[in-house]
């Protein structure tokens, strides 16, 4: 099975969930990196499109942020004949970082054109580019038949998140586990999930 990924903000391409889908499902899997054209979400689903057309995919999966950025190029190539999983996708990227954030906070970020951002792996300078990006793509309903495999115990994305873009179109399906926004449980679930959702 041809598997595009699309890894999170904060992971890579040779991550545990590409690898467990090479190695264990013997699935053959691009996994391009995501910030190749920035850290946007624009930026991040041009990634995609640009691999969808050199590619033909049965199936595109995406993780936190690489989830919503697979939701916007399902919109955009809405023809691309496949299937979508989304694990713990970041809908709603935009009003979760408005609620974090303090008014102060988000004039100097726009002020400034950088917010520097340091977790696990990164510590980068984000451009106001990224919210204004964020505004218009956090809600993107995919267009292609989906299962989304969320953790109730999430506090990174809420579950809340995928429960209201679940309630927007017949094509989701959502899958709750009892997990975090790691999602590491979603590896035990993730080959009886894709079967279903390739038979269906």
């Amino acid at each position: 099975m041809e598997v595009l990924f699309a890894h999170g903000f904060e992971g890579k391409p040779n991550g545990s969930k590409p690898t467990f889908m090479k190695e264990n499902l013997g699935w053959n899997v691009t996994a391009p990196v995501m910030s190749s054209l920035g850290w946007g979400i624009s930026d991040q689903t041009k990634v995609l499109t640009d691999e969808m057309e050199k590619t033909s995919f049965d199936l595109i999966i995406g993780s936190s942020m690489g989830g919503l950025a697979v939701a916007n190029a399902s919109a955009i190539k809405e023809n691309h004949d496949c299937k979508l999983i989304l694990i713990a996708p970041a809908f709603g990227l935009y009003d979760n970082l408005l609620e974090r954030l303090t008014e102060e906070e988000l004039e100097l970020w726009e002020r400034l054109d950088r917010r520097r951002y340091v977790g696990f792996e990164h510590d980068i300078l984000l451009p106001w580019s990224y919210m204004e990006q964020a505004k218009d793509m956090s809600w993107t309903v995919p267009h292609h038949k989906t299962i989304i495999i969320h953790g109730i115990s999430d506090d990174i994305v809420p579950i809340q998140s995928s429960r209201k873009i679940s309630q927007m179109s017949d094509l989701i399906d959502l899958h709750e586990i009892e997990d975090n926004h790691r999602m590491k449980k979603s590896l035990q679930v993730l080959e009886e999930v894709v079967s279903t959702l390739m038979s269906s």
